[in-house]
């Protein structure tokens, strides 16, 4: 479900607070629905968790990221949804993934895992450098564990 043309296609980075710390378990849950649903609506992206500490980046039509967004600002798990930038793109930057995940605990690592944290992906991210720094600032300020 490509979008029509260029403008369709847009990126979306937020950031939000779990309402509690996750679960190992939990954490496979949310990523086995939105890998499914995302897949299912066209959205790509990388979801960042560290610690009760959300960011993440959506990709894909407009309509489809409007629509997920509204949900996601629904969703109780997390509070303080900012969202921190928005544009759109002439190509997508996480096309391989329904979502790609990072989390630094060692562990078992749920399909679709990132290890961005350890070793920052570099993607082409000319229409959107602000959201790939976003990223990386998110990475770099985490607090010592």
């Amino acid at each position: 479900m490509e979008p029509r043309t260029t403008q369709d296609l847009v990126y979306v980075v937020y950031f939000s607070s779990s309402t509690h710390l996750l679960s190992s378990a939990e954490i496979d849950d949310i990523l086995a629905v939105s890998r499914r649903n995302n897949a299912r609506l066209g959205v790509t992206g990388m979801l960042l968790y560290w610690d009760g500490n959300v960011v993440q980046l959506l990709e894909g039509p407009r309509a489809a990221v409007d629509a997920l967004l509204e949900r996601i600002a629904r969703d109780p798990r997390h509070r303080g949804l900012l969202i921190a930038a928005r544009g759109e793109l002439a190509q997508r930057h996480f096309p391989e993934w329904t979502m790609g995940f990072a989390e630094p605990a060692a562990g078992a690592r749920p399909d679709g895992f990132s290890d961005f944290f350890s070793n920052p992906r570099r993607c082409a991210m000319e229409e959107a450098p602000r959201a790939y720094q976003l990223l990386l600032t998110f990475r770099r300020n985490l607090r010592a564990a």
